[in-house]
């Protein structure tokens, strides 16, 4: 490679660092050290041994990884680690590329992305461009041999014809995917969004998506795992372990291992130049079960390297070092597990293999129950898609459907996170979520907080007690030396037993670490002792303790928390209590844990002694979900509709309000309702509303056949034929509208979201149109297999309207033109009379012109 000597070097000022490891080998590594030294480069060190990194000297890290001792400190340092592309990137540029975009940090997920966009409207565009840039990837105006991906909705445009003609190394994807990936926060498969025919655009597809494959659970699926490494088996293939050479391990007491595997365990470390040491200030590494102990945060304060017995074993049969953070079970649990998941009973669906056996030892590390089946006593289901019975039974019963990420991310903040985060709802429609489970890493500064910063801040206080002139406060009361050892660990206990203890005591209260270590250097009058009072329940915080009023608005809140999720349950459910109730420590009410016999009616309420009604029938009965629509008796008598709702699910019939899931439709006749529109795509069985009335009357179930809906007169009136319709609907599979794209005004008589739903439920896309300059049709692609429609019906594109929304209409025909595409300009009366027709009718006496 030619040099120009005129020039200065590219790399003059930058001293480097190399680290081998996954992504960067022995050789490769001489080779970038070559090319950095002819351009200037100053290499520090390029054989890096696990010690500690002369940061002071440096000012880039080369590591494909992030997974290296120095790491932390390198990012406290604020000194940039790159991936190795970023040398070439450089080169080619002739300046210094910005490290951000090739930075090793796993949470700029799209680092490796380099987008260039095609025929994107410039709002998207934008986003796009702005959200990659944030996630680490980087943007190109032009195609070129640096591109990964293109952003497009078509492949008619020139970009990707010519990729796709020039069979370019290339992935010309939907937006959707980085939408959904900005959304989850993880970078997701991109296959369900490639063009030209992309699997999210799909008519809707029974068979659930599949996993990717996924190797982040490796090795870190227990964190007490049962079976050691074979001894055997390491030593012969590769000799001596790397791993340990010129470190010190302290295996802790509370692993509970026998004598003999702890010798097995020490002659591999000592066989690989280790040492097994007993002395917590001597140790590199510290192996311990659980986060506690003065060993542990004598450890943890020091920076040392504080793992389980998983991740000891995963160092020992890989030969290689991570970080005990970088999966949530290489590191201690805590004995009483996470504040707030105590009582839970979380059950799992569409995760298998080792993410689902993962998943359920991160449950149970978290204090949480996991259940192998769903039950309506079941708080949360963690979900990898929404396409499964369990999903479809916790939306009847009430229950949270979240994905693993709220669980993981718990974990990590060690905080029980809101499920009303719109990223742990998200479900994109042909990912399985099982593919990015275990990229979650432990938040170390959440430990500083719980576990031993504030023993860290004490110890420091108990060091300065030897120096009066130096302390902070002087007006502040000794520490006991036994709260050095003995302080509790959750912020609730340990506020808690700091109360006790000065009740007891007879001495004040005094301000925590954190308060004076922010006060230090202001010049101020100390703070007098104030004396609480342990039985005070509406204290008011100290204005100058923020922490604490925290705390304690947080204790309040744990107690209370089991009424809340009550609550919340009760409303949900379907048929259930929505106005008042019971609590969960009221005295009458039935317990949730209690075991319920096979005859039970799972939604039949507790009655008084904690006996549970049955069916009346005194046999097992298959329910059926009834939608109700146009029932008289019910409008305005809010109590007879509760009490007649009560007795029908004690028959086996339960009242929804969700066409999706209703098997039968009651109604007095045919009507152009939304309920019995929507429910119309679902072909349920219809029904008179005299079943109701009989069955009530009777207080039994009866055949649902018996009273099948008969109106001639409005099947007349309307002209459709109810047993057709039906017919059709059982045909068309909610595709009556499949394909087809049809907009509707803001302003219309019923509302937007009723024809939305409509829509919707027959499988179409409707969008708002609100007559913005710039908007494009979406296109979508019909299925060459399923899609019956002509080619001048795909052509069309629908537009619901009003006559006093004519403004808009000549804007929509220049939009649908410039699409290629054929306005049709109709009343709602269209969609209508389609819909209960279940077939496509001609908009002639519809269309507004």
């Amino acid at each position: 490679m030619e040099v120009d000597e005129a020039a200065p070097a590219l790399f003059v000022q930058c001293r480097f660092a190399l680290v081998c490891g996954d992504g960067l080998d022995a050789d490769a590594a001489k080779k970038l050290a070559s090319t950095l030294k002819l351009h200037g480069g100053e290499i520090v060190t390029d054989q890096y041994d696990g010690e500690n990194l002369p940061l002071e000297e440096l000012t880039h890290i080369i590591c494909a990884t992030c997974d290296f001792p120095s790491y932390d400190a390198a990012s406290d340092a604020l000194i940039p680690v790159i991936k190795p592309h970023w040398v070439d990137a450089s080169l080619a540029k002739s300046k210094l590329a910005n490290p951000r975009q090739y930075s090793s940090d796993p949470r700029l997920f799209m680092s490796n992305v380099v987008i260039c966009c095609a025929d994107l409207p410039e709002g998207d565009k934008d986003a796009i461009i702005g959200g990659v840039l944030a996630m680490g990837g980087l943007h190109s105006a032009k195609v070129s041999s640096m591109v990964t991906h293109i952003v497009a909705l078509t492949m008619d445009s020139e970009i990707c014809r010519s990729v796709a003609m020039r069979k370019l190394n290339m992935k010309i994807v939907l937006p959707h995917w980085f939408d959904d990936c900005l959304k989850l926060g993880r970078r997701i498969d991109e296959n369900p969004y490639l063009l030209p025919d992309p699997e999210i655009l799909r008519p809707s597809n029974a068979i659930a998506p599949r996993a990717a494959e996924n190797g982040q659970l490796t090795g870190a699926i227990d964190p007490d795992p049962s079976h050691a490494p074979s001894s055997t088996t390491i030593r012969s293939p590769r000799g001596p372990l790397q791993v340990f050479a010129r470190k010190k391990l302290m295996l802790s007491q509370d692993l509970g291992i026998g004598s003999h595997l702890k010798d097995v365990l020490k002659d591999l470390i000592e066989e690989s130049r280790g040492h097994v040491t007993e002395d917590s200030r001597k140790a590199d590494m510290f192996i311990c079960k659980y986060r506690e102990g003065p060993d542990y945060r004598l450890m943890s304060q020091a920076g040392k390297d504080v793992g389980n017995l998983a991740w000891l074993y995963y160092l020992i049969t890989n030969n290689s070092w991570t970080s005990p953070m970088r999966r949530l079970l290489h590191y201690p649990i805590a004995r009483n597990g996470l504040p707030g998941f105590q009582g839970l009973r979380i059950s799992l669906s569409n995760y298998s293999g080792e993410a689902r056996l993962y998943l359920e030892n991160l449950i149970t590390a978290a204090g949480a129950e996991c259940t192998k089946t769903l039950k309506q006593d079941n708080t949360h289901l963690i979900t990898a898609h929404i396409m499964s019975e369990k999903c479809a039974a916790a939306k009847d019963w009430g229950v949270h459907i979240i994905n693993h990420l709220w669980l993981e991310e718990s974990y990590s903040k060690w905080k029980l996170q809101s499920i009303t985060n719109s990223r742990y709802t998200h479900f994109p429609r042909r990912t399985n979520l099982g593919e990015v489970v275990g990229q979650t890493k432990i938040d170390r500064h959440a430990l500083e907080h719980y576990f031993f910063h504030t023993e860290d801040t004490e110890m420091e206080d108990a060091k300065d007690e030897s120096q009066p002139m130096q302390r902070k406060d002087p007006n502040m009361a000794p520490i006991p030396t036994s709260s050095l050892v003995n302080t509790p660990r959750t912020p609730h206990v340990r506020q808690k037993a700091a109360r006790n203890s000065a009740h007891a005591a007879g001495t004040p209260r005094r301000s925590t670490g954190v308060e004076r270590k922010s006060e230090a250097g202001k010049m101020q009058t100390p703070a007098s002792g104030r004396i609480v009072s342990d039985g005070k329940e509406n204290q008011t915080p100290s204005t100058t303790s923020s922490r604490k009023a925290k705390e304690a608005a947080a204790a309040r809140l744990h107690d209370i928390v089991s009424d809340i999720t009550l609550y919340e349950k009760e409303k949900k459910r379907v048929g259930g209590v929505v106005y008042g109730g019971r609590r969960k420590n009221d005295p009458d009410r039935v317990g949730a844990d209690r075991k319920r016999s096979i005859t039970e009616d799972p939604d039949s309420d507790a009655t008084e002694g904690g006996e549970s009604k049955r069916l009346r029938t005194g046999t097992a009965r298959s329910t059926i979900h009834l939608l109700v629509s146009g029932y008289k008796k019910w409008v305005s008598h809010p109590k007879l509709e509760d009490a007649n709702k009560k007795q029908l699910r004690d028959l086996g019939i339960i009242v929804t309000q969700h066409p999706s899931r209703a098997s039968h439709l009651a109604a007095p006749s045919i009507l152009r309702t939304h309920k019995f529109i929507s429910a119309m795509a679902y072909a349920p069985t219809i029904v008179s509303t005299d079943f109701i009335d009989q069955c009530l009357e009777k207080n039994e179930f009866l055949a649902p056949e018996d009273f099948l809906l008969q109106d001639k007169a409005n099947e007349k009136r309307f002209q459709i034929s109810l047993a057709e319709s039906q017919k059709r609907a059982k045909e068309n599979h909610n595709k009556l509208f499949e394909g087809r794209t049809i907009y509707c005004v803001e302003i219309i008589n019923g509302g937007f979201d009723t024809y939305k739903s409509i829509i919707e439920a027959n499988g179409g896309q409707c969008n708002m149109y609100r007559g913005r300059p710039g908007t494009m049709v979406p296109s979508r692609r019909a299925d060459s297999e399923t899609s019956t429609a002509d080619e001048a019906t795909q052509a069309e594109v629908f537009l619901i309207s009003g006559q006093d929304q004519e403004r808009l209409w000549s804007r929509f025909r220049q939009m649908a033109e410039r699409s290629r595409k054929i306005p049709r300009i109709v009343r709602s009366e269209w969609l209508i009379e389609s819909a209960m027709a279940q077939k496509i009718l001609p908009v002639g006496p519809h269309e507004l012109r």
